[in-house]
């Protein structure tokens, strides 16, 4: 079972490709009840954004909460990044312990970063190419898994220690004080109803935020019809990113 969380694609579109090779399935985190029962020499695998270096917010509480029978013959995890996987490895290798699961590997695949206060997507052809060249990353990754290759993996790795400094900063950035609404806004809904923690309602047909408190995923930004929601004050111009094998489907 290969399991993933993703806003944009980039992390769906990873554990698809890793699920096929494997023959295996590809499931969202948002679709499963957290209750995973594996069989006699099954994988278990995780696919998740990078956030401030860690495993990504939704991932991370779903590690925590869920509830784990029978032994992976090999697990191991992928983080989709922009700049650093980070701790990802070391941060995922914590969480699963407490399972009783001990992760074997960990893999990276660098892909356009959604987190559009920082990262500038707004160049189509820039973009492309880094999708591109994401192919080769997840090839090796696959074969790698196929391999059943232990050990942390992943490129451009970080120290576990670095949570000191960068825990912060994901904290201050979950706050959703800082998205805002455009007039461009067609009262759609589609936010509110997308949203992973429910941290948006419709009122009068506008977005609000009422949570103090998200995951930073940045689904409801990416996904606006009229690209109406921002968050901070250069978003607007770094432009909006859905991976371009996703944009056909139903995201979830």
């Amino acid at each position: 079972m290969i399991l993933y969380f993703s806003a944009t694609g980039n992390s769906r579109y990873v554990a698809e490709r890793i699920a096929v090779s494997l023959s295996d399935r590809a499931v969202s985190i948002e679709q499963h009840d957290g209750n995973i029962s594996l069989a006699d020499g099954e994988v278990l695998g995780f696919v998740t954004p990078t956030n401030w270096f860690e495993v990504a917010v939704l991932v991370k509480s779903f590690m925590q909460s869920m509830t784990i029978s029978g032994k992976p013959s090999y697990s191991f995890i992928v983080a989709t990044y922009g700049t650093t996987p980070g701790y990802v490895f070391s941060d995922a290798r914590s969480l699963l312990k407490r399972k009783g699961i001990a992760l074997d590997a960990g893999f990276s695949v660098k892909m356009p970063d959604n987190w559009t206060p920082m990262f500038d997507l707004s160049d189509s052809n820039k973009v492309a190419e880094t999708n591109r060249k994401a192919e080769t990353y997840i090839d090796n990754v696959i074969r790698l898994i196929n391999a059943r290759t232990h050990g942390n993996c992943m490129e451009k790795k970080q120290p576990y220690f670095l949570r000191v400094f960068t825990r912060p900063l994901l904290h201050w950035e979950q706050q959703t004080r800082f998205f805002h609404v455009e007039d461009s806004c067609i009262g759609c809904g589609l936010c509110a109803r997308k949203c992973p923690v429910g941290a948006i309602e419709m009122h009068d047909k506008r977005p609000v935020w009422t949570k103090k408190r998200c995951t930073i995923c940045l689904g409801c930004l990416h996904r606006c019809p009229k690209f109406a929601i921002q968050y901070g004050k250069k978003t607007k111009q770094h432009g909006q990113y859905q991976h371009p094998s996703i944009t056909k489907k139903t995201d979830h």
